[in-house]
């Protein structure tokens, strides 16, 4: 049981979860800030006091006065109006990250929400009830309007949700776990939908998913610079201890520790090669950055998602009206991400060129076997990752410098992090399947060098996916291989 209370979740936190299925429940010391920020809004409708999207209308309709009797349907409009997403829906861990990510944001007591209404959020959390929440429509300020809208509408009894494999009404779903509709009071509507929490999600998704592809990407690159007869000097820490990037003397202290003991390495001790090339021997400069880069992700990442992003606050008996919503601190992460995740499949795809590329390699030509001519071997799996790294170079163009009005020129500079952020989603599935081609290659140009073994804790991994390859005679179609390969790495991590 993971008790939450704004201040302290964790990116492994939230992924127990939204994958693991841990349970949530508030955490008792929450409740008396709750308690006297909902007292407060209430405070407000008694008093007749104006109060931003609790006595007025919303975004340029700020100026209009709602009357007190108005102002719990003024709430349950907000949800129905504002859930206008379209598109796929978001894969369900990111639906379930999002409800986490809110319920933490509004036990922090300054939302004037209901402990009640919380928990309703959490009960669906805890029932694995995930509304069906299409992935585009937000411009990422004024929080993730229209994603967050579709799971507040799901609580209140309304749409649809994915409940035990099927694709079921809201209300069904409701009833059948015994819980009780959401009917939202004054300012409640606003505060489930006014957030980061989508592109937050997809962030702590993504992000969990690129610390496992790094860690891949050290095995694979391990694998092609012994098929490709490297050098370890590269790697000798006492280079990477004068350069003061910690990412780069973690990487470099991985790949020696796979390498370590390997017999092909000492095989060609004193060769007459002075260097290697900068995609093998600069790896620990690149992929290290990529590490640091990851690193202050989630630092950013982790502050966001133990912060307060609804707007007006209730501090100190008062509304303030700010801007907490707006999503600039993870569009700029988010860019930085797939910018990161990118350079590691560019590095990537040159070593995969090398591997089958025999003016350079001194292994057969695109590692063939069978009549030389008649068979092409793996001749086109770099097209595919050339492919690959050439997409995710449009994929980063930035889309945090982008900004389109909204409401009536009110909203009038927003950041695009909801883009950024599935941005970053998507160029993370093209660099795992670099990681999985080179993984792929690596493996078959070892296999010309079997008579010599590998590094012994590098060997260990290799035998454990020894098994997702067929045997390789002659040319056939390999993209099986591929497949198992690629699933296997985006499932398990490295032994």
């Amino acid at each position: 049981m993971i008790q939450i209370n704004g201040e302290n979740l964790t990116l492994e936190q939230v992924i127990s979860v939204v994958r693991d299925f841990e349970k949530v429940e508030i955490d008792s010391s929450c409740f008396d800030a709750m308690k006297v920020s909902v007292d407060t809004v209430q405070g407000f409708i008694d008093q007749e006091k104006v109060v931003y999207g609790v006595t007025t209308g919303f975004g340029a309709l700020a100026n209009v006065s709602i009357p007190a009797e108005k102002v719990k349907e003024l709430q349950k409009n907000i949800i129905l109006s504002h859930a206008a997403g379209v598109g796929e829906p978001f894969e369900d861990e990111i639906v379930r990250a999002m409800m986490l990510l809110r319920a933490n944001s509004l036990v922090k007591g300054f939302s004037g929400i209901r402990i009640d209404s919380v928990n309703k959020l959490i009960a669906f959390l805890n029932n694995n009830i995930i509304p069906v929440v299409p992935c585009q429509g937000s411009v990422g300020a004024s929080g993730d309007l229209a994603p967050l809208a579709h799971v507040a509408m799901a609580l209140m009894g309304y749409g649809k949700v994915k409940y035990k494999g099927e694709i079921l009404d809201a209300e069904y779903a409701i009833n059948d776990c015994g819980l009780e509709k959401l009917v939202p009071i004054q300012k409640e509507g606003l505060a489930l939908l006014n957030g980061t929490q989508m592109m937050a999600s997809v962030l702590c998704v993504t992000l969990d998913k690129a610390y496992r592809l790094l860690e891949w990407s050290l095995v694979s690159a391990s694998m092609t610079i012994d098929a490709l007869r490297g050098s370890k000097t590269p790697f000798d820490l006492r280079i990477h201890k004068i350069r003061n990037h910690p990412g780069q003397q973690y990487v470099s202290g991985r790949i020696g520790e796979y390498l370590s003991g390997s017999e092909i390495m000492e095989s060609h001790k004193n060769c007459s090669k002075v260097q290697d090339a900068y995609s093998l021997r600069a790896i620990p400069q690149v992929v290290g950055a990529v590490k640091d880069s990851l690193d202050y992700v989630r630092t950013v990442l982790e502050r966001e998602i133990n912060s307060v992003t609804d707007n007006p606050i209730i501090v100190d008996g008062e509304a303030l009206s700010g801007g907490n919503f707006h999503g600039e601190p993870l569009a700029l992460v988010a860019d930085f991400l797939s910018i990161a995740l990118a350079e590691l499949g560019s590095i990537t795809e040159r070593r995969i060129d090398r591997l089958v590329n025999p003016l350079v390699s001194s292994l057969p030509p695109f590692l063939a076997r069978g009549a030389e001519g008649l068979n092409s071997g793996y001749m086109i799996w770099q097209y595919t990752s050339a492919a690959l790294a050439s997409e995710n170079k449009s994929l980063c163009h930035p889309a945090s410098v982008d900004s389109i009005p909204t409401s009536a020129f009110q909203e009038d500079h927003v950041s695009m992090g909801s883009i950024a952020s599935r941005k970053s989603k998507e160029v993370l599935k093209n660099v795992y399947k670099i990681i999985a081609i080179e993984i792929m290659l690596s493996y078959r140009g070892l296999e010309f060098l079997s008579e010599l073994k590998t590094g012994e804790k590098l060997d260990d991994i290799i035998n454990e996916f020894k098994g997702e390859f067929s045997e390789y005679k002659e040319d056939r179609y390999f993209g099986e291989d591929f497949e198992r390969i690629l699933n296997y790495i985006s499932e398990n991590d490295p032994k």
